[in-house]
Parts: structure tokens; C-alpha cells; sequence
């Protein structure tokens, strides 16, 4: 891209362009890529499995390293092809995509299983060895790579054992989570789908909204019990799974993967719950706003008043761009490339997935991002904040071999709400009176619900396994009052936990990937940080993309400490939260300036 460009073009792609992966679901090039990915593990595994020497020689072990290096980035265990029917899934209800994507699994799961024992083996190696080759000069690219693995290896479990976990990774846990979401996926009401329902709950026309609640909850009961017997299959996996592995808290693994202390983890739950009275507050208020006595528990996201325009997914793009260019050259040119080579799919549809997500594979692979864009502000929040997602894949890309090529969820969000704040303030700028309160309650919620929702949900998910472990089995009756239990405690008094409220975890796709959700809260609290640190100076972007650029080659306190923040710190959570209540402030003066409260 040219840097004399000044906007976008006119018209862009809505769909997504798939074939620089393949150019339909039965090119005859899917087979030869699965041909391809078999003959490079196969190659690697004959080359080192037999052998014992690079678990002992540092210089050996470094021609592995690069052997394993160069085939995360050119196969992995399924290529292009999982990526592929991974996204086809997404936007498709199709057997020929079900059916291609369980194909590439089953052999995911197959070569996952033939090449595991490099790692396995190599984390398994004595403490004096491990010390050895952590001090071996031409190794120190793969230094941290090598910590996390021998941190752990202390989990894992052996080569037979570890084969028996992947083989029945689908069977016991994915295939039950997929059963659920494609049931949510299918469904139809007078025309309309399910993302188009979710939607329509925040509509400003009450009437509306509460029918779209309706049928929700109709949704919801007509798959409880699928619901039921599925959540209870993945919370006994992960019951067992946690048990061979030696684990103290089922949240432990997650804490290892995501190369944080469980203490951090503790503490910023704590400080966040501590801190529940600041949304109450801000229902509270909403409630006001609205008009009415309380909140139900579907109103929490409808906004106040409305901005004068909707926002096209053009005029969206357009106001993304800009902020971005005002960021930083190379942020706008990474979204450019986004936009105008169907990179994005932007409308929602029935038989596509709800919400939106980045999504990336290979080094090789592009980038593709999904949304379920509906012309309201928030939908340009969303675009800015997935595009933050895309900024830091390509950014790694650029700066980190393949094996590092990922983020820590721990830090995951922090790009993406970086530049949804500013994308924020681009929107923001000249609004004033009702349309900037509008504006500034939209954003407190989103924030509200990304930190204070987000530890809730955490808090909620912790007393499910718990409860589960102590009695084996949990009704759909139990699960839902643990849930009702929880929402209500950040919810407070102004937001009544409305019946059928109760059913909602149903469709909260982050439950079944465990204690993901704290990640929300610690990222935005990060990227508040960072924002102030580049409003103060703008020069320190840099700092910022030396950030987006580490991917997994640091831990997240080491990177952090760098920028001379410590997340470890209880005062450093509480600052972050200062500014949401400084906002919060901000929006009440504003509503009582105008007479609204």
C-alpha cells in the first residue's frame, strides 16, 4: 500500500475471499495439501523419533529446534485445511463442510499424535540438562520456548497416555460443544436468525427487545437438556484430565498456558469484585436513563438514546482507518490489506455463528475476521476491536519465527481494545450533549462487561467445577442458579435476574474453554495503561508495537515489566478500574446537566 492513500475505496468486500487457502470446498488441491502435511511429519518424525541425542546434545537440539520451527510454519499437524473448513463451518451449514472439517481433525489428532514426543521427551529431560541448555548460546532463540515447555512438562503425561488424551479430545469434549452451537446456529424466528435475535435484544424499541428476549429464552429451554448432558461431559473431561495431571485447581492449567501466576489471577478477581458496587452504580443510572423502575436482565446493553446516523460497515471502515492511520502508518496498512482482499466477513446470516472473532493459522495463512455487523455504533467498536486482533497476528508474523506465532490470553485483549478506544475517541470527537452521553454509556458498558461481567462469569465458572467435582452431576436447575447466583452479585439490585435469565450460560461459548474469561479484564485493564502512556507521548506507539510484535517469546510479566508495568500488582488493577469510574463520573454529570436524572 501507498502512503499517499487518504481513505478507502468505495464498495468493499463483505465475504470473505477463501481461495488464497483453496478455492472451494471440493478443490482438488485440499487432498494434495493433506498429502503434504503427512509427508512433512512423517519426515520429521522419522529423522528424530529413533534418535536420543538432542536430548543430550545442546548443538543437536538446535538442529531439531529449527526442524521443528520450520514445520509449525509450513504444516502443523493440518495445514491449510483445518483453517479452511474451520471457517467454512462458521458462515455454512453444510455436510460436505462438516464432514471435510471432522476429516482434517481426525488427522490432526492422528499426526498430532506421531509428532508429540519431541516435546514430551524433551520436557521430560533431567534439571541439570534443562540448565544447560537454557545457558546454550545458540539456543537463546528458543530460550523461552524451552522454559515453558519444562514448566510443563511437570503436567503432562506419558507418550501413551498423552496419544489416548488427543485421540479422545474430540469425541469427549469438541464434538459436544460444536452439537450445541449448531443447534443455537439453526434456529429461526419470523424470518430472523439467532445472531439476528441476540441482536435485537439491545433494541431501543422495548416492545421489540422483549420479544427477541422471548424467544431467546424459548430457544434456550427447547435445548436444556442437550445443554445439560453436553456442559456435564466437558466439566467431567476436564474433571479427569485434571486429576491425571496432577493439577490443584482446575484453573491451574490455564494459569500454565497462559504463563501467569494463579496469584495474579486471584488477585485481580478480587480487586475487580471488590469493586462490584461501580457497575450497580452504572444500572442503576441506565435504569434512570430508561425510564423504568429496573433493568431485566436482557436491558443491560440497550443504549441510551441514539446517536443521529447508523454506521455502514463503509462509513464503519472508513472511521477504523483513520483512527488507525492517526495511531501508526503500519497499523493502517495491515487494516487496508484486511479490508479490500475479503478478509472480512461482515453480515449476519442464518446458519453463521454469533458474535465475532480474528482468527489465524499458519505464517502463511492470512488473517480472516467475522463479524455480525447490524449498522450501530458498537458494530465499529467491534470492527476496531478484531481488527486489533489482525494488527497483532501480522505484527508477530513480521518479527517472530512460527513457533512463537501466538498470544498469551492473558494478554490476548489488549490489542483489540487498544484500538477500540481509539476508534472510540475517533468517533467521539465533535459529539456533544445527548448524542456524546449516548456514546459514553455505550462504552461503559462494553467496558463493564468486559472487566467486571468477564470476572464474574470466572467466578461463576469456578464454583460450576467445583460443585460438579463434589457431586459428579449437575441439573440444568443447579447450573442455572450457580449462574443467576453470580450475575446478580455484579448486577446488583437495579437489574432484576429476569425468569429464563437463568439459562443464558447456554450460549456462552467461553464456559467450554475454561477460565478463558478472566483474559477479557486483564487485557483492557493493560491496554488502559498503554493508552495513557500513548496520549501522554505519541512517540510511544513504538513501545506499543514492540509489544504486539513479541508474541509467545516472553512471559507477559517480563514484557510488561519492560514497559515498566506490574501486573502483579493489586494498585495496578485498581488504577485501571479509577479510569472506568472516572468515566462513569463523567456520564452522570453529563446526564444531569441535561436534565435527564
Amino acid at each position: 500500500m501507498e502512503k499517499k492513500l487518504e481513505k478507502l475505496p468505495e464498495n468493499l468486500p463483505t465475504k470473505w475471499d477463501l481461495s488464497p487457502l483453496f478455492a472451494s470446498d471440493t478443490d482438488a488441491k485440499i487432498e494434495e495439501e493433506k498429502k503434504r502435511v503427512e509427508a512433512e511429519t512423517k519426515k520429521f518424525v522419522e529423522k528424530w523419533e529413533s534418535r536420543q541425542d538432542y536430548l543430550t546434545d545442546p548443538k543437536i537440539l538446535k538442529e531439531a529446534l529449527d526442524d521443528f520451527n520450520a514445520w509449525i510454519e509450513t504444516s502443523g499437524t493440518n495445514g491449510k485445511v483445518g483453517y479452511y473448513f474451520q471457517l467454512r463451518n462458521e458462515v455454512v451449514e453444510s455436510a460436505e463442510v462438516k464432514t471435510g472439517l471432522n476429516q482434517i481433525e481426525n488427522l490432526s489428532r492422528q499426526l498430532g499424535n506421531q509428532i508429540q514426543f519431541f516435546t514430551l521427551r524433551l520436557g521430560k529431560v533431567t534439571e541439570a540438562k534443562q540448565k544447560e541448555f537454557l545457558a546454550f548460546a545458540d539456543l537463546k532463540i528458543y530460550w523461552h520456548f524451552l522454559e515453558r515447555l519444562f514448566i510443563e512438562a511437570k503436567y503432562t503425561l506419558t507418550e501413551p497416555e498423552e496419544k489416548i488424551m488427543t485421540l479422545f479430545g474430540g469425541p469427549a469434549m469438541a464434538n459436544w460443544v460444536r452439537l450445541v452451537s449448531s443447534l443455537l446456529a439453526k434456529e429461526e424466528v419470523n424470518g430472523k436468525n439467532f445472531s439476528e435475535i441476540v441482536g435485537l435484544v439491545d433494541d431501543t424499541d422495548k416492545v421489540i427487545r422483549d420479544v427477541a428476549a422471548k424467544n431467546l429464552n424459548q430457544i434456550f429451554v427447547k435445548h436444556l437438556d442437550v445443554a445439560e448432558a453436553e456442559i456435564n461431559s466437558v466439566l467431567a473431561v476436564k474433571k479427569t484430565s485434571d486429576e491425571l495431571r496432577g493439577l490443584a485447581r482446575p484453573d491451574l492449567y490455564r494459569h500454565l498456558g497462559d504463563e501467569v501466576e494463579s496469584a495474579m489471577v486471584d488477585t485481580l478477581v478480587n480487586v475487580v469484585a471488590d469493586d462490584f458496587e461501580t457497575p450497580q452504580k452504572f444500572y442503576a443510572l441506565k435504569a434512570k436513563l430508561l425510564g423504568l423502575p429496573k433493568l431485566a436482565y436482557h436491558e443491560r446493553n440497550v443504549p441510551i438514546g441514539s446517536l443521529d446516523k447508523k454506521y455502514s460497515y463503509q462509513s464503519s471502515a472508513e472511521l477504523v482507518y483513520n483512527s488507525l492511520s492517526k495511531l501508526d502508518a503500519e497499523f493502517a496498512e495491515i487494516f487496508y490489506d484486511f479490508v479490500i482482499k475479503g478478509q472480512i466477513d461482515v453480515y449476519p446470516k442464518k446458519n453463521k455463528g454469533s458474535g465475532a472473532f480474528c482468527s489465524h493459522d499458519l505464517l502463511s495463512a492470512p488473517t480472516f475476521i467475522m463479524l455480525n455487523h447490524n449498522d450501530k455504533a458498537r458494530d465499529v467498536l467491534t470492527l476496531a476491536h478484531e481488527t486489533g486482533h489482525g494488527i497483532n497476528n501480522e505484527l508477530i508474523k513480521k518479527r517472530q519465527p512460527a513457533i512463537y506465532f501466538d498470544t498469551p490470553v492473558s494478554t490476548a485483549e489488549v490489542a483489540s481494545t487498544f484500538m477500540e478506544d481509539f476508534a472510540l475517541q475517533e468517533i467521539a470527537s465533535g459529539l456533544e450533549g445527548k448524542n456524546r452521553l449516548a456514546l459514553i454509556m455505550t462504552k461503559l458498558g462494553d467496558d463493564i462487561s468486559t472487566i467486571y461481567r468477564q470476572i464474574a462469569f470466572y467466578r461463576f465458572e469456578t464454583e460450576l467445577h467445583q460443585t460438579f467435582r463434589a457431586k459428579s452431576f449437575l441439573s440444568h436447575q443447579e447450573i442455572g442458579a450457580i449462574f443467576k447466583k453470580h450475575m446478580a452479585s455484579y448486577m446488583g439490585p437495579a437489574v432484576e435476574q429476569s425468569p429464563g435469565s437463568e439459562n443464558w450460560w447456554v450460549y456462552v461459548s467461553h464456559f467450554r474453554a475454561f477460565f478463558y474469561v478472566y483474559s477479557y479484564a486483564s487485557g483492557l485493564l493493560i491496554s488502559k495503561s498503554l493508552q495513557n502512556l500513548v496520549r501522554k507521548n505519541p512517540a510511544e506507539i513504538v513501545k506499543v508495537k514492540e509489544f504486539l510484535s513479541t508474541g509467545t517469546s516472553d512471559s507477559p510479566k517480563n514484557i510488561f515489566a519492560k514497559l515498566g508495568i506490574d501486573i502483579s500488582s493489586k494498585e495496578f488493577w485498581q488504577a485501571g478500574l479509577g479510569e472506568i469510574k472516572k468515566t462513569f463520573a463523567e456520564a452522570e454529570k453529563l446526564a444531569q446537566e441535561l436534565k435527564l436524572i
